[in-house]
């Protein structure tokens, strides 16, 4: 063997471990958790509401730290992921098809399973076709990416959920934000590109209800807007679909709009209790997402008992639309009530209601003192959230029952209270 010592490169005599040999890129991530920032100073405190484990769930109620919790703070909204028809509809899959598919639609991963829901959905929904994603984030992202590409404009609300925002960034085309909720200024953006560009491909892309604020959409001006100015229109209907519209079919068709929206995408890890996503549109769009959306096509498919989830939540929803009703009975319920209280929950029409805190610190303390009584909401602060208006985002299930909902009420309560939060409009 020859002796190749001279030609191979030697270690330097500095030790590997000292700090500044480490490599400069992830400076970032060793300032990230500084001793002297807001998320390190919460973990000492014991504040840090993130990654907080659940020992059990059990739909509205769960086990965290050995203690029963209410839950309000999952998008479970129709409370199926304990129902015993749909745990034993992902078990009995299992059986048959084996724990996942090894691989992507496109090649080896697509079942029967996968076509069955395919169908069924665009049926649901009263579409040509549907496609569906491994996950809610790969749909957006996936179906903004091969829609919209370089020489075209997408046109984004600022409130857009990020799977929406990483799309625009893969996709090459010219994007626009317009002020959230502001279709006066998205109309100013689309007559100026339609005067400068009147040949390019357009495309207008919103949440169908927005995740923090729980606000719905304007689809009927959406629509107008998109047809005078030659604009396809996409709605993430991800807490929309099974949650709003006369039978859970999302934000246009509580407007009788549904078959004027060119895309919709949707999720199954919300109201359906899985895990994946789709879109619905014409059979022709929805045929090229099949053969040029990059996460369609270089992701495995939905595991076997994913699918077989959402089939049997499909079912339940179209045979139990009292579930539907119980939901939005709760939701004006617990709106009402911390409007009553005196709490900001700004301009919410659906399960999601946002409570405004107000700086990190307190919104973090505030958190952790729902969680003493028994209470479990999701801290949010910027830059999900403007500064200065951190809040407590709630959300709420069929399966909420009205003690669940005057316990919640009663924490919020006792927990503003102590912590100078409630604003002066409440009956208190």
């Amino acid at each position: 063997m020859s002796d190749t010592s001279a030609s191979s490169p030697t270690a330097p005599t500095d030790t590997v471990n000292d700090a500044a040999a480490r490599p400069s890129l992830f400076d970032k991530c060793h300032q990230f958790f500084d001793p002297d920032g807001d998320y390190a100073k919460a973990k000492e405190a014991d504040l840090y509401p993130y990654f907080r484990p659940i020992e059990r769930n059990d739909g509205a109620r769960a086990i965290m730290n050995g203690e029963e919790v209410v839950m309000a703070g999952s998008n479970n909204y129709l409370g199926l992921t304990s129902d015993p028809r749909v745990q034993e509809a992902a078990a009995s899959s299992i059986k048959t098809y084996g724990t996942g598919c090894t691989g992507s639609r496109f090649l080896n991963g697509t079942l029967d399973l996968h076509l069955q829901l395919e169908e069924r959905l665009a049926d649901f929904m009263e579409a040509e076709a549907c496609i569906l994603y491994s996950t809610g984030y790969m749909t957006n992202m996936g179906v903004v990416q091969a829609i919209a590409g370089k020489g075209d404009m997408i046109f984004s609300d600022k409130d857009n959920h990020a799977c929406i925002v990483a799309g625009t960034q893969m996709s090459y085309a010219e994007t626009r934000r317009y002020r959230h909720n502001d279709l006066d200024h998205l109309e100013q953006m689309l007559e100026r590109a339609h005067e400068r560009h009147p040949d390019k491909g357009k495309l207008i892309a919103t949440d169908g209800v927005f995740s923090m604020s729980g606000e719905i959409a304007d689809v009927p001006r959406l629509i107008s807007l998109a047809r005078t100015y030659n604009a396809a229109l996409m709605l993430d209907d991800a807490h929309a679909i099974g949650v709003i519209g006369p039978k859970g079919q999302g934000s246009a068709s509580t407007y009788g709009r549904l078959q004027d929206v060119d895309l919709i995408t949707g999720t199954f890890s919300k109201s359906f209790s899985s895990l994946g996503g789709f879109c619905v549109g014409d059979e022709d769009v929805i045929e090229y997402l099949r053969h040029e959306s990059s996460p369609h096509i270089f992701s495995a498919s939905m595991p076997p008992a994913n699918v077989a989830t959402v089939l049997k939540c499909l079912d339940i929803l179209e045979e139990e639309p009292e579930r539907l009703e119980r939901l939005w009975e709760v939701s004006d319920y617990m709106r009402e009530g911390f409007r009553e209280q005196g709490f900001d929950v700004w301009d919410s029409e659906t399960p999601i209601i946002p409570v405004v805190v107000g700086d990190m610190e307190t919104c973090f303390r505030f958190w952790r003192d729902l969680l003493e009584e028994g209470v479990f909401v999701n801290a949010v602060v910027p830059p999900a959230v403007p500064k200065g208006q951190s809040l407590m985002r709630t959300s709420y299930m069929a399966t909420h029952t009205d003690e669940d909902l005057d316990r919640i009420l009663e924490a919020f309560y006792k927990v503003g209270t102590r912590h100078g939060v409630i604003g002066s409009n409440g009956v208190h």
